[in-house]
């Protein structure tokens, strides 16, 4: 298979003739990162790919399922350092598939999960170019079953919120806090690592308790993974202690007091 580093160099692709018939695009989420957690329909989608756009988290032992005449592009995003700009990207997509080539987007765990997915999803429907979705299962179920803490559970959890900790454009991390504050729920939070004081302090400002549990859980599914377990008042520090860099999930409520009972059963079955 060709590696393309540099999304720039494959952004001008050959102008399609005036009855040549646009390609499509499969939507692929890749899951949280192990190559096991992939779908069956995940997996023939990138064998049958012959060109994969296809994002940071996603891994080589993924990437091992497509063909080996097929043409992968990398067009990541990290945080401060983007291969390209998502408009840049949605673009690459367009004059693409114009030209008449068909491709696969590939995003690691869920593209409509805080993926952009949905952005792309439109430019395509937009651009009246065909488009298939294949689900991906997201990070926090990742991290959840791996990290053994389960994301619901009818004496803890009744409700189950995802949200972004990303900064916006004012430099605050805009969220509903009081809707996340909420009692009885489990509060998992994408791209979070950066903000995690902010988060944890204005948790516990709009009304949990210092004492709730939190966790960070590092790597989700893959080698590396690690958990980090605290309360919202220790959980920053212990960051700092530990070094945890993304990609990493912060996880709030009741549910994660439970790895602890879990975990055995956990490192039981490793074990075997």
């Amino acid at each position: 298979m060709s590696f393309i580093e540099d999304a720039r160099w494959f952004a001008a692709p050959p102008a399609a003739g005036a009855n040549a018939r646009p390609g499509r695009v499969t939507l692929v989420g890749a899951g949280p990162g192990d190559p096991e957690l992939l779908t069956l329909r995940a997996v023939k989608a990138l064998r049958g790919a012959r060109l994969v756009l296809y994002d940071h988290l996603v891994g080589k032992e993924v990437l091992r399922y497509v063909a080996d005449d097929a043409d992968l592009i990398y067009v990541g995003k990290e945080a401060a350092h983007h291969t390209l700009p998502q408009e840049s990207i949605i673009d690459l997509m367009l004059r693409l598939t114009r030209s008449g080539r068909s491709l696969v987007r590939l995003k690691g765990g869920d593209g409509f999960i805080f993926g952009r997915g949905g952005e792309e999803a439109q430019a395509l429907a937009d651009a009246g170019i065909a488009f298939d979705v294949v689900p991906g299962i997201t990070a926090a179920q990742g991290a959840g079953a791996c990290a053994g803490i389960p994301l619901t559970h009818r004496d803890h959890a009744a409700t189950l919120v995802f949200a972004t900790g990303h900064l916006q454009g004012d430099g605050e991390v805009a969220l509903d806090w009081q809707a996340l504050a909420r009692p009885r729920q489990t509060v998992v939070i994408y791209m979070g690592i950066g903000n995690l004081p902010v988060i944890c302090a204005e948790l516990v400002r709009h009304g949990l308790p210092q004492d709730t549990p939190a966790a960070l859980v590092e790597q989700a599914s893959l080698p590396g993974q690690r958990c980090i377990e605290g309360t919202l008042q220790s959980l920053p520090q212990l960051a700092l202690q530990h070094r945890v860099r993304p990609p990493a999930l912060i996880v709030v409520g009741g549910v994660v007091a439970l790895r602890p009972q879990l975990l055995k059963g956990l490192q039981a079955m490793n074990t075997r």
